[in-house]
């Protein structure tokens, strides 16, 4: 059939259906090519070959749950911009002499009650009974126990009495000598943190309740050891926590340290058995092992913890056992220092949260209970305030130097 073009006098030798047919066959092969020189443009423009847009990922923050979102910079495809993930850069660790610095500051600062407390008593134009009184309770108070008090506090009132003491200057020298012999500059404080001749890395366990500083502790010892140039591997074995496995690697990622964990809940002294395994395979110098937070009052818990020291020696021995105390619970931490005493064999004290405290003689009455040195203080909630223990930079703390 052929049709006609109205007011025209044409015939169109094409049926009318057909030829809409035709049109829309022509319209989508045309829209089809432009599209495909379009894409072909494109790609020509870039060097950079196409890949799904990356969605934003999330690290642990600093605290045990918190979460931020991790840097992103900018690539172009076209004209759009495109986030891309980039690997945050790692962290330079402070180096041990500025802590110790800061360790002097800070306790200077801190500590004055102490010290300086008993250098004002001292220095008075008469010293008396009551006089002793006062310097007796003020070392009591710092927590320094009533054994040592009574021994210090009886050697002071002999050397004042014999050599007749009065200038300001000599009762501060007296007094710097006996608290420096209280304090013992002559116990060992050096961590074993080498590896072996073997091969075999030294091994660390960090040991202590929960609310002590812990896992906090953990990952600033790392930052301690790559900052003297050790390789390290964490071992999150506080299965127990929510989050401690998180908050462990958020501290190993910042400086660089692999961190082994397994799975909430887990078996502890399985975790603490790989992270050994897999740093001595890796040729890590120093494998820090991060315990859990059992209470001191739990048998049970207190011998599964005795478990995870025995199945470490299966893969190398254990260097260190360090005991993490809190500065401020006084006798309550030497009770927990005991009963840790019985289960691992206790090589070195790490005293968390010293600074903003006049409980200084802890130090003493801690080293006294279980004849080991305090190795390690924290001085605060910064990443590189946990410092090495100096006896003599401690003690002249005490007394504002």
């Amino acid at each position: 059939m052929r049709g006609s073009m109205p007011g025209t006098g044409y015939s169109c030798p094409v049926d009318p259906l057909t030829l809409v047919i035709l049109l829309v066959v022509v319209a989508v092969v045309l829209g089809a090519g432009l599209y495909a020189v379009g894409r072909g443009r494109r790609r020509g423009s870039t060097a950079v070959a196409e890949r799904p847009q990356p969605g934003v990922d999330y690290a642990p923050g600093v605290g045990d749950d918190a979460t931020v979102p991790r840097d992103t910079a900018t690539r172009t495809i076209g004209d759009v911009a495109l986030p891309e993930l980039v690997e945050p850069t790692l962290e330079v660790p402070a180096p041990a002499a500025g802590r110790l610095a800061r360790l002097r500051s800070r306790l200077a600062r801190s500590q004055s009650t102490l010290g300086l407390g008993l250098l004002a008593i001292l220095s008075r134009d008469q010293v008396d009974d009551a006089t002793w009184d006062e310097v007796e309770e003020t070392l009591l108070t710092s927590d320094l126990g009533v054994v040592p008090t009574t021994e210090l506090v009886e050697r002071l009132r002999t050397r004042a009495r014999v050599e007749g003491i009065k200038d300001p200057a000599a009762v501060k020298a007296v007094l710097r000598e006996e608290l420096l012999a209280l304090v013992d500059p002559t116990m060992d404080r050096t961590l074993r943190t080498a590896p072996h001749p073997d091969g075999t890395p030294a091994v660390i366990l960090v040991v202590g309740v929960n609310g002590t500083g812990k896992t906090t502790t953990t990952g600033k010892l790392a930052r301690v050891l790559i900052a003297d140039g050790r390789t390290v591997l964490l071992a999150a074995a506080d299965t127990f926590r929510a989050a401690a496995a998180e908050q462990l690697q958020t501290w190993g990622d910042r400086v660089g340290a692999i961190v082994v964990r397994g799975p909430e809940g887990g078996d502890p002294a399985s975790v603490a058995f790989d992270g050994v395994k897999k740093g001595h395979e890796a040729g890590v110098d120093t494998v820090v092992v991060d315990t859990a937070g059992r209470l001191h009052t739990k048998v049970g818990l207190m011998d599964e913890l005795g478990k995870v020291k025995r199945v470490v020696e299966k893969q190398a021995p254990v260097d260190e056992v360090l005991l993490v105390l809190d500065a401020t619970t006084g006798q309550n931490g030497l009770v927990q220092a005991r009963v840790f005493a019985e289960v691992v064999d206790v090589t070195g004290i790490a005293l968390t949260k010293l600074d903003g405290t006049a409980k200084g003689g802890i130090v003493v009455a801690v080293q006294r209970e279980l004849g080991v040195p305090v190795k390690l203080v924290g001085l605060g909630e910064g990443p590189d305030d946990l410092a090495p223990f100096d006896a003599e930079a401690f003690v002249d703390a005490l007394l504002g130097d």
